[in-house]
């Protein structure tokens, strides 16, 4: 087992891996041996008073991985019961070998069926469905995992989830839920995000020995990024450094009733280092706002002209936290629009943007919610979170620049220092995030980080990581349950200092 790596893939790409490795010399049968040697040692490991397992073959080479555990774990004394799905003379390949050899041991088998289920197992391997799933499951396909779920019994899956897409992370009409899945030779993007946390439980990878040189002909689908590229784009400061040295962030929102959501945004900015940090909003709040925070400059106005010096002096807007959909709003979005400014876009800026066109530019950050992208999209929330892979590019192609698509696995999109298009995938997080304000927080995380030079993708997929990480710290320490937004500020500077130092 490895940690799990920053390289994503999707199913095509993984077993294109798959067969380059095997055109470079290893056979597939030693990688099918590998795989199911990995996974029989991570369960010996997660349920080592296991005895009886139920080992579930499907058709393809997934089952042939779930016949090597089979093998194994009779090898070592325990007792496996093969159920199959395809009679075993009808496999063929590497997986046919595989159950010749479990048939030459003796082990048992029999067909699998609503109408016989493994009743008193204490472990299921899922070796069912594999990565090549992809259009809906059949009626009785599904009936089948259902009623597998259905059995108290804990699930090990081998490489995904039988039902669940490799590459979206959503269930194909059912998904037999895992309490760990051993994924192999390339880390499948679903598995991190839709449902596939859901449904994975604990993630084990397996490059299965696979040659540097097989991974370096195949790029990546995306990447999660990691704390110590973060840190090489903010090196320690300089001496004689000032104020104007590391940006000025411009937050924009709060109109009548909706003071907190932009002096949180603020907040964060000022937390996460950006040199000065300047709140416009109503009037009547500015008292509120520079009694929570008085390192923060506040102004207020009323009439959106009022703005115009302030707008001209920012680094960097970020708009839309408690914004409002009226014309002050409006007026102020339009301003901030006309400035040619780099932006972070949010909240009701978004829903302001929906739909217009000829107003993208390349130097945003748009950061939606599934419910914002579907209206920025046109389409129900949905659809979105059926594929986000797919929403994520249709919504950077309509709106341009960087986009951020939040929920579980936060997904970017952008260009990648201005030359080519990068993706990444957020691991981290937890659902005590599942709280209001927290969209605001990250508003003003990436606007600091843009506002200290780097590039709206990188500020955007850096400022989620560390928006994610300062989230699990939080819980790690007071639980999930009542974690606020604000509680996130005094960690969001940890993690941007000292090295960013991994979440316990």
């Amino acid at each position: 087992m490895t940690e799990l790596p920053a390289a994503l893939y999707t199913a095509a790409q993984t077993r294109e891996l798959d067969r380059l490795a095997i055109a470079a010399g290893t056979p597939g049968a030693d990688l099918m041996e590998r795989a199911g040697q990995a996974a029989f040692d991570a369960l010996c490991e997660r349920w080592p008073q296991a005895s009886t397992l139920a080992v579930l073959c499907g058709g393809g080479n997934n089952g042939g991985d779930g016949y090597v555990v089979a093998r194994l774990a009779a090898e070592a004394g325990l007792q496996p019961q093969i159920w199959f799905t395809t009679p075993p003379d009808q496999l063929k390949g590497d997986a046919l070998t595989m159950a010749q050899r479990c048939q030459a041991a003796g082990l048992p088998m029999q067909p699998l069926s609503l109408g016989a289920l493994p009743h008193s197992a204490d472990l299921l391997v899922d070796g069912l469905l594999g990565t090549g799933l992809t259009g809906a499951l059949r009626d009785e396909v599904a009936a089948l995992l259902k009623a597998l779920n259905a059995l108290p019994i804990p699930v090990l899956a081998l490489d995904i989830p039988s039902g669940l897409s490799a590459d979206s992370g959503m269930p194909l009409g059912a998904v037999l839920q895992a309490q760990m899945t051993c994924t192999f030779i390339g880390l499948k993007r679903g598995l991190l995000t839709g449902e596939g946390p859901v449904h994975a439980g604990a993630i084990q990878f397996f490059d299965l020995q696979v040659e540097r040189g097989v991974y370096a002909q195949v790029r990546p689908d995306c990447f999660s990024p990691g704390a110590e590229a973060l840190w090489h784009r903010l090196p320690p400061r300089r001496l004689d450094g000032h104020k104007g040295d590391y940006g000025h962030v411009l937050v924009i929102g709060g109109d009548h009733g909706f003071a907190g959501a932009p002096v949180m945004s603020a907040q964060a900015a000022a937390r996460c280092g950006a040199g000065k940090v300047t709140l416009i909003t109503r009037p009547a709040h500015v008292s509120a706002a520079l009694i929570r925070q008085p390192e923060i400059m506040v102004r207020g106005v009323d009439q959106p002209q009022e703005a115009a010096a302030l707008i001209e002096a920012a680094t960097v807007i970020a708009i839309g936290p408690g914004l409002g959909l009226d014309a002050w709003g409006r007026a102020l979005l339009d301003a901030a629009l006309a400035a040619g400014k780099p932006l972070v876009v949010d909240a009701d800026a978004l829903t302001l943007i929906a739909g217009q066109a000829d107003i993208g530019t390349a130097d945003w950050v748009l950061t939606p919610h599934p419910g914002e992208a579907g209206r920025l999209l046109a389409v129900p929330a949905r659809e979105v979170q059926q594929d986000r892979f797919t929403a994520l590019e249709s919504l950077t192609a309509r709106y341009g620049g960087t986009v951020l698509l939040k929920g579980l696995g936060t997904l970017v999109q952008g260009e990648s220092a201005g030359v080519e298009a990068g993706r990444a995938l957020i691991r981290e997080g937890n659902p005590g995030m599942a709280s209001g304000g927290m969209g605001d927080v990250l508003t003003g995380v990436i606007a600091a980080l843009r506002a200290q030079g780097l590039n709206s993708f990188d500020a955007a997929r850096f400022g989620a990581m560390v928006h994610a990480r300062a989230a699990d710290r939080c819980a790690a320490v007071r639980g999930e349950r009542g974690l606020l937004a604000t509680d996130l500020l005094d960690e969001l500077r940890q993690q941007l200092n000292y090295g960013l130092p991994e979440c316990e």
